[in-house]
């Protein structure tokens, strides 16, 4: 058995927590894929790269709205995708190599499984190796669920981890979930040529968004795919390449290739973490307290195996309070999950902080809600935006932002000013009036909403 003072069971962001203060440790780095994890490997960076395409072939397209005389011939999809993951695929193996050329750190490839309190088996067959950490940290991260109609079909289909190295676009894809993932992809390969038709059983796309979003998002997907909403899939028949998805409304789709986008798994099943001593909640995810610490002694966890908040930003701040926390068993710090923002890179962009109108609603808060539309502003006009909009939430007595959600261009920028001031208790009065906003911006589609706010007192300078 091997003995580390310290083992991180997943190469992503828990690769990101060991840096100069842990060279006086013996580290063991565990994973059975490339490094970098979800987000550089499959998931939120060649995702967006793969958009910053799409968003170019969508402006091409719309070009002549501006009296732009422009055509798009096409999308290189091979072209891209090798760019893209040409890139990508260097930075996980410079990754590995340069943890491997560490004198302090073992780098141990292949699936991690606990065998007891904070003991690891790490490969299978006469090349596993037993490993044991004084302190251990799960970062092993979540995978694509499938629901039980596309397993069982025997028929293939695609989740993220897989689409975006498809060698052309599928003629026609049909998405099932209407979640981010799948506006996003939808997104990137209706630009690159494809049919889309999305499946999803909620009312609306992107249904946890606030209402607002939720609504105007549905309805310019709609203008774009063909959008099955209200309805679930009962089965997949067909063959390979031709197949027919069949749902609860009694209609179908015929499409090429099926692309699985209905939420995410937590990996603690992969790594016996019962095993271990490890408590679960019911839906799979580590049990963990502010500390980001499990129940075990010793034996910490972060990211999306852990947290109600899959964000790679939110996966990177528990790791750097893990770090810490390792270190500093005398003088803990805590993990914030106040206040933690997300974005939608589709088009438009979408982006949300803090609380839905529906929240609000059933917190029974007394708040004030305010929407002003990107139209409203002279880069607005620029735009020629008629379907952007910011809304704001706050509390009606003491003007503390509840939330904000926007949808238009760069709106994962524009939230930014608003994740700030709830970080900071800047009441909306306060944030709209004390710094100057420039015109002309988008910037004032968010200034104009805080201004808006119907508060029953209203701080900041006039």
């Amino acid at each position: 058995m091997r003995t580390h003072e310290l083992v991180i069971v997943g190469a992503g962001s828990g690769n990101a927590l060991v840096d100069d203060r842990f060279s006086h440790l013996r580290v063991a780095l565990v994973d059975e894929g490339p490094f970098g994890g979800t987000c550089l490997n499959r998931g939120c960076i060649p995702s967006k790269m793969l958009v910053h395409v799409a968003d170019l072939a969508a402006g091409i397209r719309d070009a002549d709205r501006f009296g732009v005389r422009a055509r798009l011939s096409g999308v290189d999809w091979s072209a891209v995708r090798d760019r893209v993951f040409g890139r990508l695929d260097q930075q996980a193996a410079e990754g590995e190599q340069g943890r491997r050329d560490a004198p302090n750190i073992d780098v141990l490839k292949g699936r991690a499984r606990f065998t007891g309190d904070r003991t690891l088996t790490v490969g299978s067959g006469a090349d596993a190796v037993e490993v044991r950490g004084e302190q251990v940290v799960v970062a092993v991260g979540s995978r694509p669920a499938v629901p039980p109609p596309v397993r069982d079909s025997g028929l293939p289909y695609e989740t993220s981890d897989t689409v975006m190295r498809l060698d052309r676009p599928p003629r026609h894809l049909a998405v099932l979930g209407g979640g981010y993932i799948a506006a996003e992809l939808a997104h990137v390969f209706h630009a690159a040529g494809s049919r889309i038709t999305i499946i999803e059983q909620e009312d609306t796309l992107l249904s946890a968004q606030d209402e607002a979003v939720a609504t105007a998002y549905t309805k310019i997907a709609s203008d774009r795919y063909d959008v099955r909403t209200g309805t679930a899939l009962t089965r997949v028949d067909g063959e390979p390449g031709r197949l027919r998805l069949v749902l609860d409304d009694g209609t179908a789709v015929e499409a090429d290739t099926l692309l699985v986008a209905v939420g995410r798994t937590p990996n603690s099943d992969r790594i016996d973490a019962r095993r271990a001593g490890i408590d679960l909640h019911d839906d799979g995810r580590v049990v963990v307290d502010d500390f980001q610490r499990t129940g075990v002694p010793g034996v910490f966890a972060l990211g999306d195996v852990c947290t109600s908040f899959p964000l790679k930003h939110v996966a990177n701040r528990e790791a750097r309070v893990v770090a810490h926390n390792l270190l500093h068993s005398d003088d803990l710090i805590r993990t914030s999950h106040e206040a933690v923002p997300a974005g939608v890179f589709t088009h438009p962009q979408i982006a949300q902080v803090g609380r839905t109108e529906e929240q609000c609603r059933q917190d029974g808060l007394d708040y004030a809600v305010s929407v002003r539309p990107f139209s409203d502003t002279a880069y607005g006009w620029a735009l020629e935006d008629d379907t952007g909009f910011c809304k704001v939430l706050a509390d009606r007595r003491t003007g503390q932002l509840l939330g904000a959600h926007i949808m238009g261009p760069q709106a994962t920028s524009l939230i930014q000013p608003l994740v700030v001031a709830m970080n900071f208790g800047i009441d909306a009065g306060a944030l709209a009036r004390t710094p100057l906003w420039i015109h002309p911006a988008p910037t004032e589609a968010v200034s104009n909403a805080l201004l808006d706010l119907d508060l029953a007192q209203d701080a900041g300078p006039a």
